[in-house]
């Protein structure tokens, strides 16, 4: 199959549902052997690519024309506009290239249609951007739903289109070293072999790397090195749990978070880790199993009913279910599932969860609070109507890595926001029980 042929039957199968990393990955375990490495990263960016600018591409189709209703060819359209518009490639190799596809899939009256389309953007593309700043159309440049521009722009003023920019760009694969079964200084050796760069290192064992090969080795697959982003490794790590702790992780799948924990309490006490659904219960063993973790106890419990456990904690980590805004550069697809409506109801969801978690916290023990979203509501503002019910609790100070970008709210949390490069957005704060 031809390559963009390729790329048109893996985001159709996104317009079904699928998640798009999920899809990906299992496209590459089905078909990777018939690939190159540039193969495959050329699917990978215009895949995800696309999927980053599906408000944009699609504005300039329909704009052009409305009689695109066939999903491959609206497909061949956005991803040959992306080539040209976003990767600056040759523009009369991607109307030449486009235009006997569609001749071959779909006749020759569909094909000088096609050309037509993609050589009239061409001529106009340059002017575009203009336009539509000039016509208060930042949502559409950027491929943001109209709801949630204008949410950034009144929540972040002035930075707000550094906001919107900024998560958009092309993210950098991460993983953890299991230090269970790894070191560093094996891993280290192990990407010099490879020539794979290190661009960002998080102190504790998180490293952002320039390749996606890293799937493929044996080191991954035993479970030496798991996919991680830093920002979700340090809710984690802030919580402090030592050795021998009893440990609750109130939302655990798939369990990344979970085995960090384990890591540093150096696999010595007892984490519960729960989720809602059976089948993230055995995601959550099997991740124990594969990275030699035995002090993991995967429990099916909303938690919100967490004291139906029947037990305290000295650390608890509540990682909420979100509107997951953080990961967009990653998932970019959550910009287009959600809206405010969803943001408000999560929201109350978190504060019951936290609420919830705290009444099973031992006196004196700490709890983490995170999310991995970017605004208010489901940050600073759940935070504060906690600690305002809840006099018995403190803000404990935390430290960030000075690699790490972001900045403190007023009550003590941190915000790893846009300003920040690799990681992904998220809110931490931690929380004392006092009596």
């Amino acid at each position: 199959m031809h390559i963009k042929g390729r790329i048109i039957s893996v985001l159709m199968e996104f317009e079904d549902g699928k998640y798009s990393n999920l899809l990906l990955n299992d496209y590459f375990r089905e078909h990777g052997h018939e690939l190159t490495r540039g193969e495959k990263a050329f699917i990978t960016e215009v895949f995800y690519g696309v999927i980053r600018n599906l408000i944009f591409l699609d504005y300039q189709i329909d704009k052009r024309s409305k009689k695109v209703h066939r999903r491959w060819l609206r497909n061949m359209l956005r991803l040959s506009m992306y080539q040209a518009y976003f990767m600056d490639s040759d523009e009369a190799g991607i109307a030449w290239e486009a235009t006997e596809l569609s001749n071959e899939k779909l006749g020759t009256y569909v094909g000088g249609f096609v050309n037509g389309i993609l050589r009239t953007f061409f001529r106009e593309m340059d002017d575009e951007e203009a336009f539509l700043r000039e016509n208060d159309a930042l949502d559409i440049y950027y491929s943001y739903p109209r709801w949630f521009y204008e949410k950034v722009m009144e929540e972040y003023g002035e930075n707000g289109e550094e906001v919107l920019k900024s998560y958009k760009k092309i993210p950098s694969m991460s993983v953890r070293v299991n230090k269970l079964k790894y070191s560093e200084e094996e891993f280290e050796k192990f990407l010099e072999e490879k020539d794979i760069k290190i661009i960002k290192y998080i102190e504790g064992g998180v490293y952002y790397i320039n390749s996606g090969s890293l799937i493929e080795t044996p080191e991954f697959k035993e479970g030496k090195v798991v996919p991680q982003d830093g920002s979700s490794f340090l809710a984690a790590s802030i919580l402090g749990a030592k050795s021998g702790d009893t440990v609750l992780d109130t939302c655990s799948a798939p369990g990344t978070k979970s085995m960090v924990l384990a890591d540093t309490m150096e696999n010595e006490g007892h984490i519960t880790a729960l989720d809602i659904h059976n089948h993230k219960v055995r995601l959550i063993r099997r991740s124990a199993k594969r990275m030699a973790v035995r002090i993991v106890e995967p429990v099916k419990l909303d938690a919100r009913n967490v004291d139906e456990l029947g037990k305290t904690f000295d650390k608890i980590l509540v990682d909420a279910p979100c509107s997951g805004y953080g990961v967009i550069r990653k998932k970019p697809e959550v910009l287009y599932n959600k809206d405010m409506d969803n943001v408000e109801e999560l929201s109350a969801l978190q504060h019951d969860i936290l609420t919830a978690a705290s009444k099973v916290l031992k006196v004196g023990g700490e709890m983490v609070y995170s999310t991995c979203t970017i605004f208010r509501e489901e940050n600073t503002g759940n935070a504060k109507k906690f600690l305002e019910e809840n006099s018995n609790f403190e803000v404990v100070s935390i430290e960030l890595p000075e690699n790490v970008s972001g900045k403190f709210d007023e009550l003590g949390g941190f915000n790893i926001d846009y300003t920040e490069e690799n990681l992904d957005g998220f809110y931490i704060i931690k929380l004392r029980k006092l009596s």
